[in-house]
């Protein structure tokens, strides 16, 4: 008789880290030079293993979600190691209390680890488990924001690395040097590389709307959160008025959130953030519903399990490459031509380099 605990969660490592990211992101917010990011390593009883991240934001929440995971993980020792029992186990725990913010972050960073396991444990990618193929997924060099020189230089380049598209963020005091800026890149990297811009939030909703229009004709494949993002119906005024589209996405916390927004007619696109969304259980329910309301979905940072995510996607758009986590992984995300090409790997692909992790333990 096979042994019914092999099946369950024996243990789960949580540790804290700051990784310098390869390149600091400058936001209409401030800069961040360091990743503080919580890692997840779940084991089962038959030895197998599963590994994630989560990335904090501000240093300040670091060691709090992890001190949540470490509570989380003491909650799900010895149950059943299947993600969406878990999943299910957990909402119930914290439905009180809501899993949006510190818990949100941590069972997704849980779920994650544990769909990583069964994709290991199972030889093949997270992709295939999911039903998909590790086909190249085509993705976007995302940047922080850029003067009109560095804007030009980094198009160029981009467009020379067989890259498609391009993001840079704006929310410059005026219009007219993000309009500046715009045309930079546009001209330096020429026809062939779409351009996206990323607004951050960093705008009243009436200014954010005279800051589109004033993007109109520039050719822009989208605006990224003129506004702020619980503003749903500021948001869709702004859809409305405006025919440059608005993505919207990466802050929304669980599904019910994106049907919210998207009942409330607020952007043309959809951007899904695997962390906030409630991990890959949560990614495969909003891929559901952006099919259901006819939305191309993109991803938002966390690119090494995203990829494996928009293989499985109906509506697949963009794979947004923002590199958080190379400094401390085995094997980083690889970009070829302007897509991302899976690894042979089993799982998600990520292997710790224990040594970095090590040095910028948190």
């Amino acid at each position: 008789m096979a042994d019914s605990s092999n099946g369950v969660i024996e243990s789960v490592r949580v540790r804290p880290v700051r990784v310098p990211l390869p390149e600091p992101i400058t936001t209409a917010s401030g800069r961040i030079e360091n990743a503080p990011m919580v890692l997840f390593d779940v084991t089962r009883g038959d030895g197998a293993t599963g590994s994630a991240y989560v990335f904090t934001y501000a240093e300040d929440a670091l060691g709090a979600t992890a001190e949540v995971g470490a509570r989380i993980a003491d909650a799900v020792a010895g149950h059943d190691a299947e993600p969406e029992a878990v999943e299910a186990m957990l909402q119930g725990r914290y439905r009180l209390m809501g899993v949006q913010g510190l818990v949100g972050m941590a069972m997704a960073g849980l779920d994650m680890a544990l769909w990583d396991l069964q994709a290991r444990a199972a030889g093949v990618p997270l992709a295939v488990l999911l039903g998909g193929t590790t086909d190249p997924i085509p993705a976007y060099l995302s940047l922080g924001m850029l003067d009109e020189r560095a804007a030009a230089e980094r198009a160029e380049q981009a467009a020379a690395d067989g890259y498609r598209a391009l993001k840079i963020k704006i929310g410059w005091p005026d219009a007219a040097t993000d309009l500046a800026v715009i045309r930079a890149a546009r001209t330096a990297g020429g026809d062939g590389l779409e351009l996206m811009v990323d607004l951050n939030q960093s705008l009243s909703a009436g200014d954010a709307l005279e800051r589109c229009r004033a993007f109109e004709g520039e050719g822009l494949a989208w605006i990224e959160e003129p506004t702020l993002a619980g503003d749903f119906a500021g948001h869709a005024a702004i859809t409305q008025a405006t025919d440059t589209p608005i993505q919207l996405g990466e802050n929304w916390w669980g599904v019910a959130d994106m049907e919210n927004c998207l009942s409330a007619g607020a952007g043309d696109l959809a951007m899904v953030d695997v962390m906030r969304i409630g991990g890959v259980t949560g990614w495969l329910r909003s891929a559901a519903l952006a099919e259901a309301h006819g939305k191309p979905l993109s991803s938002h940072a966390f690119p090494e399990v995203s990829g494996h995510l928009l293989a499985v996607t109906p509506t697949r758009h963009w794979l947004e490459l923002l590199d958080k986590a190379s400094t401390i992984l085995q094997e980083p995300v690889r970009i070829e031509n302007g897509d991302f090409i899976f690894s042979e790997a089993p799982g998600a692909g990520m292997v710790w380099d224990e040594a970095a992790v090590a040095r910028f333990a948190a």
